[in-house]
C-alpha cells in the first residue's frame, strides 16, 4: 500500500480525533487545544490543515457521510431483501453505540443553532440522504411483499431513522446496548407483512 504523505496522514489523524470527541462530547465539547494535545502538535499546525473548526467539521461531516453511503452501497450490494437492508442498517447504529458514541449527525443535530450555516446544511443533507435511501428499500420491501406500512415510505424513513437515533441517545447515559436493541428490533418488527397479506399484489 503506497504511503501517505506526511501532510495527508496528519490531516486523517486530526480528522479521526476530532471525530471521536463529536461522537463523545459534542461540536461545541472540544477544542483545537485539546486535538492538538493528543496529537502532540502545535495549533498552528492544525490550522495548517484545518483553516477554522468550522472548516473541521465541514470536512467531518463530509468525511462520515461519505463512509456512511459506502455502508449503504455495501447493503444495497450484498443484502438480499429489503428486510436485510434494514438489519444491516440498525447494525451500523448498533456498532456506534458499541464504540461508546454516538451518530456524529445525530450530534451535531443537537447543538444545530450554535454551528455555521454550511455545517447545518450539511447535517441537513446527510439526514436527507439517509431518508431516501430507507424510502426506497421500504418501497422495495412492500412492493415484494415483505414489508407493510400504511403512512408513505417517506414518513416511514423518517420514523424509523429518528427512532433509532432517539434509542441510541437514550441507551447512551445506560451504557446499555440492549436498549438501543430492544427499540430498534420493534421498529423493524411492525415493518413485518403478516403471512397471510404477504405477496398478494
Amino acid at each position: 500500500m503506497k504511503e501517505l504523505p506526511v501532510e495527508a496522514g496528519t490531516a486523517t489523524q486530526v480528522l479521526d480525533v476530532a471525530e471521536r470527541l463529536v461522537q463523545t462530547r459534542g461540536f461545541n465539547g472540544f477544542s483545537y487545544a485539546d486535538v492538538a494535545a493528543e496529537l502532540n502538535l502545535s495549533k498552528a499546525a492544525l490550522h495548517y490543515h484545518f483553516a477554522s473548526k468550522a472548516d473541521l467539521g465541514q470536512a467531518l461531516i463530509a468525511r462520515y457521510s461519505e463512509h456512511f453511503g459506502a455502508a449503504l452501497d455495501a447493503l444495497d450490494i450484498g443484502a438480499e431483501c429489503a428486510r436485510a437492508k434494514l438489519d444491516g442498517y440498525v447494525e451500523l447504529y448498533e456498532g456506534v453505540l458499541r464504540d461508546e458514541r454516538m451518530c456524529l449527525c445525530g450530534m451535531l443535530a443537537a447543538e444545530h443553532e450554535t454551528l455555521p450555516a454550511a455545517m447545518r446544511d450539511a447535517v441537513v443533507a446527510f439526514f436527507d440522504f439517509n431518508e431516501v435511501w430507507l424510502s426506497n428499500v421500504l418501497e422495495q420491501g412492500k412492493r415484494e411483499g415483505d414489508l407493510q406500512f400504511a403512512e408513505s415510505a417517506m414518513v416511514r424513513a423518517r420514523i424509523l431513522m429518528g427512532g433509532l437515533e432517539g434509542a441510541l441517545l437514550v441507551a447512551r447515559p445506560y451504557a446499555d446496548v440492549s436498549r438501543f436493541q430492544q427499540i430498534a428490533l420493534h421498529l423493524i418488527q411492525e415493518l413485518e407483512a403478516h403471512p397471510s397479506t404477504a405477496r398478494n399484489g
